[in-house]
């Protein structure tokens, strides 16, 4: 499950990225990234 949890957070960085670069879908994509950043924390907190 933890794989699966950095896999995700890996995947909304790339889109953030594109979206980004792109402009075109806002500032959905950041919400994107805020959700892929705590995704990584809690994961590094809780130690897994």
């Amino acid at each position: 499950m933890g794989g699966l949890l950095y896999l995700i957070a890996v995947i909304l960085v790339i889109l953030w990225a594109i979206g980004y670069v792109g402009y075109s879908v806002g500032g959905l994509i950041h919400i994107l990234l805020v959700i892929a950043i705590i995704a990584v924390l809690l994961r590094i907190i809780r130690g897994r």
